[in-house]
């Protein structure tokens, strides 16, 4: 559950390649890319205005490679620090990132849930992330597990559905990172459990026509588009940004700093 801890670690991992990743998350994160998620954190609340909180929160792109393990990582960790319980489940059973990029083990996970080979408590990793101050903060993750040869069939299974109506007693928000729409089918076969779907669309790679055909693809299932996240985008960027807004007017977009987010 997420809450702030009051102790130090010894040490900084040293960085390499297999960590690079992990010092784009939280404290890490520059200026203009930690106030751009909380700007997103801003609308997905008001995005619900009114209502029962326990949501689950769907992160897709239409390719790899465009950014959506560290948004949902982050977007999970700035919900954490304004004290809401979170937990992240790597729903891309395929080509998982997210227990590297935390250095979390990679299993129990969410296969090994979903064939009923371990518990809920004994998947349930925490993931502490050192602040500035020394302290800690902290959320729960699901890691994807072992890679099923099946990933479509078990996300759109009812044990999926139980799994998640019982984590949604636990959480005010659950954050589920899922492949990429152009890949596989994994993150339509999910998409009616969850409340709302951000896509990932990246700085000169998702290309139009693609986020067009993702588009498609999530509105013949009927997903509920919460917006977009426009990713490795600068200040400069905003003939981009703004091509992108004018084909979908009704989404919301956070735009957010830097190379390699």
């Amino acid at each position: 559950m997420a809450k702030l801890n009051s102790k130090r670690k010894s040490q900084a991992p040293a960085r390499d390649d297999a960590t690079d990743r992990a010092y784009l998350i939280g404290p890490r994160m520059n200026f203009a890319a930690a106030e751009a998620y909380k700007l997103l954190r801003t609308n997905l609340v008001f995005s619900f205005s009114g209502e029962a909180e326990h949501r689950i929160i769907g992160v897709t792109s239409a390719f790899h490679g465009e950014g959506k393990s560290l948004t949902s990582i982050n977007l999970a960790y700035t919900l954490a620090e304004a004290e809401k319980s979170v937990l992240l489940i790597d729903g891309d059973m395929r080509l998982s990132n997210v227990a590297k990029t935390l250095q979390l083990s990679s299993k129990p996970g969410l296969s090994n849930l979903l064939v009923g080979l371990n518990s809920v408590n004994s998947a349930i990793q925490e993931c502490a992330i050192s602040l500035k101050d020394g302290d800690e903060l902290t959320f729960d993750v699901i890691v994807a597990g072992d890679v099923p040869p099946n990933p479509s069939e078990l996300l759109g299974s009812s044990r999926m559905n139980v799994l998640l109506d019982k984590l949604k007693e636990r959480y005010d928000y659950i954050i589920l990172d899922l492949p990429p729409v152009m890949a596989v089918a994994d993150a339509l076969v999910v998409s009616h459990v969850v409340d709302g779907l951000f896509v990932i669309v990246r700085k000169d790679r998702t290309t139009r026509s693609a986020l067009a055909e993702t588009m498609r693809q999530l509105e013949l299932v009927d997903a509920h588009i919460l917006g977009f996240v426009f990713n490795a985008a600068s200040e400069s960027d905003r003939g981009y940004y703004k091509a992108y807004n004018k084909k979908y007017k009704n989404s919301y977009y956070g735009n957010y700093y830097g190379k390699g987010r």
